[in-house]
């Protein structure tokens, strides 16, 4: 029988590409969006995934979400915390707004999502939970101390959830993304963007397809035994 996964922020970018992978991989894929309809479609056309509209920062939502997703498709055995945003200011400009947006979507959406899955993995003694950083939650980012704080919040959330779960057979692991070629990075400026290819070493921008591939591997049964891991890919521009 597929293995279903879930892949929050699945219609688009990097989320999609997992999307994608996913499914070519052979699982029932559930790609969650938020409000992008036009995107959401199109994907689930194009690439033959099931697509679910709720807000991954909002803990109902979530719960109705993964109760919609089971009742298709059966329990989720890997879910994929990818969906994120962006509010960037110089912390002296930042409003609060700014800063609980980001950590809604993109650090408590990974609570939210984890708590609504965790006893039926448990149950089951089967799960695979990735949750999708960034570079920026590794080494920081001026102007964005709300998307760097949520970042570097899901790889500790990670390394605690994975002590809890080891022995339940359920993995927990981090992939963080450098730059890659998306339009969240392409709506750069151009001057900032290629500022950012020179630092590099690579010297390009990484593919979402790539980034597919690492949760593809990390969901795989090739990667039982890793976990509290965390996942680097970037090019060589930050090397930890």
């Amino acid at each position: 029988m597929s293995k279903v996964a879930l892949v929050t922020g699945g219609t688009r970018g990097i989320g999609r590409a997992i999307s994608e992978r996913l499914s070519r991989d052979g699982y029932k894929v559930a790609a969650n969006y938020a409000g992008n309809d036009d995107a959401a479609q199109k994907c689930a056309a194009e690439i033959g995934v099931d697509v679910f509209k709720f807000d991954v920062g909002d803990y109902d939502a979530c719960a109705e979400g993964i109760a919609a997703i089971t009742e298709k498709l059966g329990p989720v055995d890997v879910l994929v915390n990818n969906a994120g945003i962006t509010r960037d200011a110089m912390l002296h400009k930042m409003t609060r707004e700014m800063w609980d947006d980001v950590i809604r979507v993109d650090l408590t959406s990974a609570f939210n999502l984890c708590h609504a899955v965790i006893e039926s993995m448990r149950e089951r003694n089967f799960g695979r939970i990735i949750n999708i950083s960034s570079i920026n939650g590794q080494k920081g980012q001026m102007g964005q101390v709300n998307y760097s704080a949520a970042k570097a919040g899901l790889i500790g959330f990670t390394k605690a959830l994975a002590q809890e779960t080891a022995r339940k057979g359920i993995t927990v692991n981090t992939v963080c993304p450098g730059y890659v070629d998306t339009d969240m990075v392409a709506a750069v400026p151009e001057k900032v963007l290629n500022g950012i290819i020179a630092g590099i070493p690579m010297g390009r921008l990484g593919k979402a397809e790539e980034i597919a591939g690492c949760v593809a591997f990390l969901a795989s049964d090739d990667a039982a035994f890793m976990t509290g891991s965390t996942l680097t890919a970037n090019g060589a521009q930050y090397i930890t």
